[in-house]
């Protein structure tokens, strides 16, 4: 009896050294890139443990699992509140996702970062909850594929602007997302928009306007040609993919679909490049909301506009995103209340 319990001590006690040696090598990771990328500020998280996130999401049960669109998070309780809990599969994407997370966590429009567990082999991160959840490629709601209205669409590109704004300007070098996309967005009980997950998000170097890179990483149908192209990334790689993610919006189609004949996938940028054609290509809804109002119809043409300006070919006609956040701003103030 006794060296039967004598083994089954043994693998926990293994489990628990290899938990202490994850979160030693991941934590001494992790302070390295804080002090490199925060410059000295951050802003405090809390850890958790393994045996916190193992208890909360009953061994990270599929059932706990938001929807199959994202495949490692979960929605569960933890500290008697409703978090979100994503697992990584590669440490160095979680690190920069921590990291970045923590920086844009005091911007409203980002999900904020409550904690992480570095013990797994992945890191996991503790977010707070957003109770609508995640968008369709699309951009309507997974839930009940609700269809958002044309106000509340605008609304919520308003506000993502804001926050890749953010990112690209409030930190002592400019940071590009490189995934926007509806993937990247969380809507709170009131439809407030949530950017989140920073893992493929890099830090343009000192003195330097772009990165250059071997391949280009991103979502296909957001991605810029020319940073495909180049390899160069930069603030306006991520100003091509809101360009795309506009369309979206007005539209309500996905970014990259099957033509008619459902043999070969198109993008949506292939569709217009002409403001004029909003009557041929924005979403029927909106055009049924909008109906006969002449301001409503010109807001619909600004906004497509916009977004041509976006997903102008060369980057330089492309405007930065502190211009287009203005242009949002304005365009939703162009309509009387």
């Amino acid at each position: 009896m006794a060296s039967k319990a004598l083994f089954s001590i043994i693998p926990c006690v293994k489990r628990k050294e290899e938990r202490k040696r994850s979160f030693l090598k991941k934590g001494s990771i992790l302070l390295e890139d804080l002090i490199a990328s925060c410059d000295g500020k951050s802003h405090p998280i809390r850890g958790y443990s393994a045996t916190e996130l193992v208890r909360a999401t009953n061994n990270f049960n599929p059932s706990c699992m938001m929807t199959e669109q994202f495949d490692g998070m979960y929605r569960c309780i933890l500290d008697d509140r409703t978090v979100i809990i994503k697992k990584h599969d590669n440490v160095d994407k979680a690190i920069r996702d921590i990291i970045i997370s923590m920086q844009m966590s005091t911007h409203k429009n980002s999900l904020k970062l409550l904690g992480c567990c570095l013990e797994f082999v992945g890191p996991a991160l503790v977010f707070e909850n957003a109770g609508k959840g995640s968008l369709n490629d699309d951009g309507s709601l997974v839930m009940d594929n609700e269809l958002l209205p044309w106000k509340t669409r605008l609304r919520i590109a308003k506000q993502l602007a804001s926050a890749l704004t953010y990112l690209h300007t409030a930190f002592p070098r400019p940071i590009v997302h490189r995934g926007v996309s509806p993937c990247c967005i969380l809507l709170d009980d009131d439809y407030v928009p949530k950017l989140f997950d920073f893992s493929l998000s890099i830090t343009i170097p000192p003195d330097q306007l772009y990165v250059q890179e071997d391949f280009a990483t991103g979502r296909i149908g957001y991605l810029d040609p020319t940073y495909v192209k180049s390899g160069q990334s930069s603030e306006k790689t991520d100003v091509y993919s809101f360009g795309v993610l506009l369309l979206v919006f007005l539209m309500r189609r996905e970014a990259v679909y099957w033509n008619e004949v459902g043999n070969v996938r198109k993008c949506l940028t292939s569709l217009t490049r002409d403001p004029n054609q909003i009557e041929t290509i924005a979403d029927p809804k909106i055009l049924e909301e909008v109906g006969g109002d002449e301001q409503a119809q010109q807001q619909l043409k600004d906004f497509l506009a916009l977004a041509l300006l976006c997903i102008q070919e060369e980057t330089e006609a492309r405007p930065d995103m502190i211009d287009v956040a203005k242009e949002l701003v304005r365009i939703d103030k162009s309509t009387s209340p």
